[in-house]
């Protein structure tokens, strides 16, 4: 399975059920630890969780199993790793404390800073 075709899958999995406000945010050049990050909201815990059981369902019959999911329990933030996409399935008031769509934003124009240790 393709990044693009697994994106698409994640994609698909959470609006078949209901998922709230899909974003998809492209990462690559921002960190090593994923190309794009998929952030949705659900309405309740119950709704978190049946949104990321789906998409670890539906990756798992595009033959694509997650490396980890964090979270499944609590149903708050549930986080799958699929390795190039990382998932973040919230309840909105975790997705408003923790901005993820502002905190991996960066500016048009805008130089990026290189740390060094």
């Amino acid at each position: 399975m393709t990044e693009d075709s697994l994106q698409d899958t994640v994609v698909a999995a959470l609006e078949d059920l209901k998922a709230r406000d899909v974003k998809v945010l492209d990462v690559r050049g921002l960190t090593s630890i994923a190309d794009s990050m998929i952030i949705a909201s659900g309405t309740s815990d119950r709704h978190v969780r049946s949104l990321a059981e789906n998409v670890i369902e539906k990756c798992k019959e595009g033959g694509h199993r997650p490396y980890g999911v964090e979270g499944l329990k609590e149903g708050e933030w549930v986080l799958v790793d699929l390795h190039d996409i990382v998932v973040h399935v919230m309840l909105p008031r975790m997705r408003d404390f923790y901005n993820l769509e502002k905190l991996w934003a960066v500016p048009a124009g805008a130089d990026r800073v290189k740390v060094e240790a």
